[in-house]
């Protein structure tokens, strides 16, 4: 495994995915393929199984939009309060290893540190009350404040507009790869993917971006 060699001195701004980079993908994979079957399945009397077969083609549908990524479409949609049903697991909100000790660094460095997500604000709440993780960042932008996914068309022309930045300048480092690969196209120069999301999941085939296990690899 080749390890990404960056040049800190080439670069001024970092955006950080939330979900899968900064923290454990377990917390929310657990809790859509998990606990939601579990309880909905105990609100319509059927098998969380069940409940399973008839959620996953609904998520499935949803994915890739601001929907999928939606806490109010979703409580709507199943008509459970999904922010209330978040805080019932949120024992499994973790931060992964050496983010901390990362993010300490690049702010002395004076990088500026920005969180892009497509969670929306309501489980962004949840996690920064969780981690504290937001004292170590300059500012949380939500993609339901933009009005559109990471991985659509214009998000990134969109983000120009709440946040200058010079493509060539800025890291990106996010799990998803269709996230990635939008960035690209919109002419961010510096792309990390995620070899581990998901610590309870096998290791991720990150296909043709460079990657990190860990936080620690690029330390400078």
């Amino acid at each position: 495994m080749t390890i990404p060699h960056i040049n800190w001195n080439q670069l001024d701004t970092l955006f950080l995915d939330m979900d899968g980079t900064l923290l454990d993908l377990n917390f929310d994979n657990h809790f859509w393929q998990v606990h939601v079957p579990k309880r909905y399945g105990e609100k319509h009397s059927i098998s969380a199984a069940e409940a399973k077969a008839r959620l996953i083609p609904r998520f499935r549908a949803a994915e890739g939009r601001l929907d999928w990524y939606c806490v109010d479409y979703w409580t709507d949609e199943l008509d459970m309060d999904i922010a209330v049903l978040k805080q019932e697991v949120d024992h499994l909100i973790a931060v992964h290893p050496d983010v901390i000790e990362f993010l300490t660094t690049m702010r002395h460095l004076k990088k500026r540190l920005t969180l892009v997500t497509n969670a929306h604000g309501k489980s962004i709440d949840i996690k920064m009350r969780k981690t504290a993780l937001g004292q170590h960042l300059d500012r949380i932008i939500s993609a339901h404040d933009v009005g559109t996914a990471k991985e659509e068309n214009g998000f990134w022309d969109q983000l120009q507009q709440l946040e200058t930045f010079d493509p060539a300048r800025t890291l990106l480092v996010d799990d998803s790869l269709p996230v990635l690969r939008a960035a690209r196209n919109y002419g961010i120069a510096h792309l990390l993917a995620i070899h581990k999301p998901d610590s309870q999941r096998p290791i991720n085939d990150v296909e043709e971006f460079d990657a990190i296990h860990s936080f620690a690899e690029i330390m400078p």
